[in-house]
């Protein structure tokens, strides 16, 4: 298992890989599905992102099968079942980097600003609102959001921001849909 710096400078590397990428560079060959179903997950980060169908976290960090393991919802919000999630992967599979991945363009992010809701998209637009207060700037927002989602992880898992290479890093980011890039925030 990697430590939380090693596994952050792969994603770093493989979105820069994504850059001029034309087709997928992860790993997806029938070997590695076989190597997988024998011996398991063993997953380098924890990327906690939108479900937003131009947000595919394998794609963006050129990772392949068992690399990344992606917890998924809208507007990347944290309740229980992400913090189980999240959980499951650092306990059992000992992910050391939690990373929260927000994105431009973030509808529910539009939605929280606008201050449309309704149906149960509602605790969504709840919860982004509570991260976001009076913002009005749809990426200043979004990253307030990602901010707020590392935030509830540390508090919520007791996870402490530490320097300690053995430890577990929680992390920010921001993908840009536009140009394909990620700026992290540590």
């Amino acid at each position: 298992m990697i430590d939380a710096k090693e596994a952050k400078q792969r994603l770093i590397d493989g979105n820069r890989e994504y850059l001029s990428a034309e087709s997928a560079h992860g790993d997806i060959s029938p070997a590695i599905r076989r190597v997988t179903a024998m011996n398991g997950q063993h997953p380098y980060a924890i990327v906690v992102t939108c479900s937003d169908s131009r947000v595919i976290p394998e794609s963006i960090f050129s990772a392949g099968i068992g690399e990344l393991f992606v917890v998924r919802v809208a507007g990347n919000v944290i309740d229980d079942h992400q913090l189980g999630s999240i959980e499951y992967a650092a306990d059992h599979l000992g992910t050391k980097l939690i990373l929260v991945l927000g994105h431009t363009r973030c509808g529910a992010v539009d939605s929280a600003i606008k201050g449309h809701a309704g149906g149960f998209i509602d605790s969504i637009i709840k919860d982004i609102e509570l991260a976001i207060g009076d913002e009005k700037d749809p990426y200043k927002a979004s990253c307030l959001n990602v901010k707020h989602g590392v935030e509830v992880i540390r508090h919520e898992l007791e996870i402490h921001p530490v320097h300690d290479p053995e430890g577990l890093v929680v992390a920010g980011a921001i993908y840009n849909i536009e140009d394909g890039s990620v700026e992290f925030f540590d």
